[in-house]
Formats: structure tokens, C-alpha cells, sequence
């Protein structure tokens, strides 16, 4: 009974030791995680010209759709937005989708910063970003607002899901508005 009594201390003081080492253990590997991912935003493309002109972004877009037979879509978003980064490195690297948006549409990125100062752009958008970034904005060739996408439904996990964005694309171009005129 007495060595029962001892093991059964022993073991109530050495609980506390296994926790602290396995919440130490958790914590590193969370702060590897988290140098892992900053990483990877750091090596990641800026895409949005911070210095250039939204509006006479898009309505060089539109001039371009309306003489390609193409529509347009709006990445809006910043260099500052670390999804808006890993949006536009998804849709470059995949090859199947990075061709299939140069075949359909006119894509551009829009830079708005994170006090939101290009209001005009905003407004002439449908003030897209309250679904958050990167928001996806479909545009017709007259300008018109078609579809505002919020991008969140196109993630898995830490990326974005091939078959959801491709089924995105796949349902904003001319062809498949024209099926449902």
C-alpha cells in the first residue's frame, strides 16, 4: 500500500512537469508555423501597383475586354493583404486556370490601401470590400458590375481550392452568361 501511495505522489507531481514540457513543445512548433508562413508571404509576388490610378486601371481594362470579346475581373485587394498574395500566386501557378483566365477574361489588380483612400474605385465597384480580401469583381464590357465574389469561399485550408476557382471562372464568362440570357 505504501508503494501505491508513493507512485500515486510521484506521478501527481510529475503531471505537471509532462504538461509544461508538451505546452512548451506546442508553442514551438507553433512559432516555427508561424516564421514558416511569414516566409512564404515574404517570397511571395506584390501584384498591385501601389502607385498607379485604379479607375484608369479599369477603364483601360474595359477598352481591352471590349476589343478582345473577353469580360473583366477586379482583384481588389493590397500588397499589404497576405491571402490577396497567395490568391495571385495560386492563379499563376496553376497552369490549367492561369490559361484559362488569359483565355476568358481581362484580370487586373486593383491596390486599395488598408484605409481604404481609393473611395471612387470602391464606390464604382459596389463598395466590394465588405466580403474582406482579395474580393473578386466581375465586370462586363460597359463597366457594369456582374458579380462580386468573396474569396473566402474559394479557400481550403492555408490556399485556395483548384476546383472551386476553376467552377468560379468557369461561370463568369461571356459564353456561360450568354447561356443563362
Amino acid at each position: 500500500m505504501k508503494k501505491v501511495i508513493i507512485l500515486t505522489i510521484a506521478a501527481m507531481l510529475a503531471m505537471p512537469l509532462f504538461a509544461q514540457q508538451k505546452q512548451t513543445t506546442n508553442k514551438k512548433a507553433e512559432k516555427t508555423a508561424i516564421k514558416d508562413a511569414q516566409k512564404q508571404e515574404k517570397s511571395l509576388e506584390k501584384v498591385y501597383d501601389e502607385e498607379r490610378d485604379p479607375m484608369s486601371q479599369i477603364d483601360e481594362a474595359l477598352e481591352e475586354a471590349r476589343n478582345t470579346n473577353r469580360l473583366v475581373i477586379c482583384q481588389v485587394g493590397g500588397n499589404w493583404c497576405p491571402w490577396c498574395l497567395r490568391f495571385a500566386d495560386f492563379i499563376t501557378t496553376n497552369k490549367e486556370i492561369n490559361q484559362f483566365v488569359k483565355d476568358h477574361f481581362v484580370y487586373i489588380h486593383l491596390n486599395t490601401s488598408k484605409n481604404h483612400k481609393n473611395i471612387e474605385m470602391l464606390e464604382r465597384l459596389r463598395n466590394p470590400g465588405r466580403f474582406g480580401y482579395p474580393v473578386l469583381v466581375v465586370l462586363d464590357q460597359n463597366g457594369e458590375v456582374l458579380h462580386i465574389q468573396n474569396s473566402s469561399y474559394l479557400e481550403k485550408e492555408k490556399s485556395y481550392d483548384a476546383q472551386k476557382v476553376m467552377d468560379f471562372f468557369k461561370n463568369w464568362t461571356i459564353e456561360a452568361i450568354k447561356e443563362i440570357k
